[in-house]
């Protein structure tokens, strides 16, 4: 069964940091961009940040550049989002998700592109 599965949400004070983690299974995510993406309640899913295959390219959203920083490890199947100085708009589930192609650049991945969905898990930060 392939899976994502998120881990390392939870409650934070404004300017506080987190780290995401993403680990993938059933399968090799090596050669598949990878990104996160968030839902706050009452609004629709956006696009955080996404790295390529090879970790060649990054894309950040405005609202998160230079506070958020995206990375992966292949050996590990895993990628990763490290959070800083977080506000409370960034309160939302954050999803972990990977392209349904393979060897696509950070630019390619985005809602219509994705293959594979985690579960989410919810980040909060308290003003």
């Amino acid at each position: 069964q392939v899976q994502l599965a998120e881990s390392g949400g939870g409650l934070v004070q404004t300017g506080g940091s987190l780290r995401l983690s993403c680990a993938g299974s059933g399968r090799t995510f090596s050669t598949n961009a990878m990104g996160w993406f968030r839902q706050a309640p009452g609004k629709e899913r956006e696009t955080v940040a996404t790295i390529a295959w090879h970790s060649g390219s990054r894309y950040y959203a405005d609202s998160v550049t230079g506070r958020f920083t995206i990375s992966r490890d292949n050996a590990k199947n895993t990628v990763y989002l490290q959070m800083n100085s977080l506000k409370p708009e960034d309160t939302a589930v954050y999803y972990c998700a990977a392209d349904r192609n393979a060897y696509t650049t950070a630019q390619h991945l985005n809602i219509m592109t994705v293959g594979y969905w985690g579960q989410g898990t919810q980040v909060t930060v308290s003003s």
